[in-house]
């Protein structure tokens, strides 16, 4: 049989890039492009879903966005919370629901939202939607160091038991696949602190659309670029 060039099971990370401008290119407020890249976001959601994608995650607000003017920071959170109303769909399209980052600083009507969106979902077989929240990939590892350090001192493991199982276990992706690749849309060529350890082996695709341009045929673009690609994990 010939291989599937498709996005049947793949694992893919988004970094959505790019609100701010596309709003300034067109004279208006940022808080208007996180609006419009809010509705792109539910549609590659869906998409992605249809297609076979097995797990999608999306990097939505990073421990570093609170620096961010007060007022965008606000709208993005309001955004946010509206996101939580319309999971609903999500879960009717048997996707399973999970938010990766430190959910404490955000309100507590969210974080109560948040707990019972991922447990209503939990049993889905479907598509793994990760929706990173608050998250940073090295304060994820200092996380999981955390962790260890604390199950070491208790007496549960020793400190040479502790390898990349171990780790992973550890980690907001637990029990998930690595991303296959990660796209960042807006033309910018850096990870911003996403996704560092699962991403170790991920492709790399960068592409100049602004995230509120960008369509399923973008996202098909991306899934042909990826299969273009020679992985090789270190062999030959």
């Amino acid at each position: 049989m010939p291989e599937k060039k498709g996005a049947e099971g793949l694992s893919i990370g988004i970094i959505m890039d790019g609100n701010g401008r596309w709003a300034k290119q067109r004279g208006l407020p940022r808080t208007a492009g996180h609006k419009v890249g809010a509705d792109v976001f539910d549609d590659i959601a869906l998409y992605a879903k249809d297609i076979g994608v097995r797990a999608l995650t999306f990097f939505a607000f990073s421990t570093e966005n609170w620096q961010r003017p007060k007022d965008e920071v606000k709208a993005i959170m309001d955004l946010f919370g509206q996101a939580l109303k319309r999971i609903e769909k999500y879960r009717k399209e048997d996707n399973q629901v999970v938010f990766l980052g430190d959910r404490t600083p955000l309100l507590p009507e969210y974080q109560k939202r948040m707990a019972d969106i991922e447990a209503k979902t939990a049993h889905r077989t479907g598509m793994i939607l990760n929706i990173a929240i608050n998250y940073g990939g090295r304060e994820e590892l200092v996380r999981a160091a955390q962790q260890l350090a604390q199950e070491a001192a208790d007496g549960k493991i020793k400190p040479s038991d502790i390898d990349n199982a171990c780790i992973e276990k550890h980690l907001y992706t637990s029990g998930q696949p690595m991303p296959d690749f990660i796209l960042r849309t807006s033309g910018e060529h850096r990870i911003s602190n996403f996704m560092l350890w699962q991403s170790a082996y991920s492709e790399f695709i960068f592409v100049d659309t602004l995230w509120p341009d960008f369509t399923p045929a973008h996202f098909d673009a991306a899934v042909a670029e990826y299969h273009r690609r020679d992985r090789r994990y270190g062999g030959l």
